[in-house]
């Protein structure tokens, strides 16, 4: 097993030095992250090598042995099959799966997204229908359709609202059915789930008063599937673009009614960043992992690089910029579990920053191999084109920023930047105000 570089959030090495710790994981959550590193380091890394090698796509028998231990199924109440974690116990396994391979982290990630949608629904028929098949025998995947031709993500700064061209994906209604025409792109887990929460407006009223939420089973007549063009990045990560003709889905499949898409897709965003920082951070662990052992390999001098001023210095900057993404998804993955309504402020910042730190540690783990990093069988460049592919997802930094604003101003109140009035007596002589003249000021 590859040996990881101790970190002062690693639990375990927390109670062998008598450190205390801020977090302590459920005995439930640690036991899983020992198997899904377990997992990652024997089963996940020679596929993901293979994989980026050109020798093989995304590897069937990741998933199978994911489904084993429960990685489909996570946050499944255990009523229905599933292993009943919240979104602590996701994060936790997002970091390991990505300090491995980014692409089957985001695979196992979308599964999490799209069942949030149906629990978040709270219609017990959507649920005991759709969420029972991630307990079934065979492994069974679900996506989140959201990205058109068009629109990227959706939220932009108009008066607080979604606004969606009206060429998307649109629904009808046709009795107790709703048909759906249109497109959706770069879906992942689109090429292999067997249904989705697909986001359409409704005809006749476009934006965020006719976004609306349906699950749809792929395999119903007029869906089609197709495969997304080459990246530089997250390639094996089953993505997909999906066309929608004159398909018809049943009424009771709406998500949390007509017109709610809009608060369905916020609360799914609030609940899911965690674990997308989880996987930034997961990247940026990858890499500088990668460079801890090149350092205590490298000599320079006859001493390791790790024993030069400079190098010492890389290193403790990245593990430090580690150890603050860890902790701040940590707190926005505790606070999601355990607070009503579902906070925005935590999630997004731990996002925010883990996105940007993924780039920056894999950029400096870059400059510590030298040369080296550019040499495929080394691993790191795969680390460098992984740390830009989060920024897409659940958020850009700009629809991040946006939504922190809107925490740190809450309800649009307006601010005056005037200093407050201070009271002045009134029988106190008022000051004698002074202006320049044309000789004092050097001249007009």
């Amino acid at each position: 097993m590859t040996s990881v570089a101790p970190t002062l959030s690693d639990y375990r090495a927390l109670r062998s030095t008598g450190t205390p710790s801020f977090f302590a994981l459920p005995p439930a959550v640690e036991l899983l992250r020992d198997r899904v590193r377990e997992f990652a380091e024997t089963q996940l890394r020679p596929a993901a090598e293979r994989a980026d090698d050109g020798r093989g796509g995304f590897d069937q028998r990741v998933l199978d042995a994911g489904h084993d231990i429960g990685l489909l199924r996570m946050i499944v109440p255990e009523e229905y099959g599933g292993l009943g974690h919240g979104i602590l116990g996701t994060a936790v396994v997002m970091e390991e799966l990505a300090a491995v391979c980014a692409n089957s982290a985001l695979v196992f990630g979308a599964n999490v997204l799209a069942q949030a949608a149906v629990l978040l629904s709270g219609n017990p028929l959507l649920q005991s229908r759709y969420l029972t098949t991630f307990a079934d025998e065979e492994p069974a995947l679900a996506c989140n359709v959201v990205t058109e031709e068009t629109t990227g993500t959706t939220e932009v700064v108009l008066q607080g609202r979604f606004a969606l061209v009206d060429d998307g994906l649109v629904a009808r209604r046709d009795g107790d059915h709703y048909i759906i025409n249109g497109h959706k792109r770069h879906v992942t887990n689109g090429r292999l789930a067997s249904w989705a929460c697909v986001y359409a407006n409704l005809v006749g009223r476009s934006g965020s008063v006719g976004l609306t939420a349906f699950i749809v089973p792929l395999d119903a007549e007029g869906v089609t599937r197709s495969d997304t063009p080459d990246g530089p990045g997250h390639g094996p990560c089953l993505e997909a673009h999906l066309d929608f003709t004159e398909v018809r889905v049943p009424a009771e499949n709406v998500v949390a009614g007509e017109g709610n898409g809009e608060h369905l897709s916020a609360l799914q965003s609030n609940l899911i960043r965690a674990s997308v920082a989880a996987i930034s951070t997961g990247v940026a662990r990858g890499a500088f992992e990668i460079a801890h052992r090149w350092s205590a390999h490298r000599r320079l001098g006859g001493l390791p690089l790790f024993r030069h001023q400079s190098g010492a210095r890389k290193l403790a900057e990245m593990s430090s910029k580690i150890e603050a993404a860890r902790l701040l998804y940590l707190q926005a993955a505790h606070q999601v579990d355990n607070l009503l309504p579902t906070p925005s402020y935590g999630p997004a910042v731990a996002k925010l920053f883990a996105d940007r730190i993924a780039i920056e540690v894999a950029e400096e783990a870059m400059s510590v191999l030298g040369s080296r990093a550019y040499a495929r069988e080394c691993g790191l460049e795969r680390y460098v084109r992984d740390a830009f592919g989060t920024l897409t997802h659940e958020g850009t930094p700009e629809t991040l920023a946006q939504e922190i604003a809107d925490a740190l101003y809450p309800g649009g109140r307006p601010y005056s930047l005037d200093p407050p009035a201070v009271p002045v007596a009134t029988d106190a002589p008022r000051p004698v105000v002074r202006r320049l003249g044309p000789s004092e000021s050097g001249g007009w």
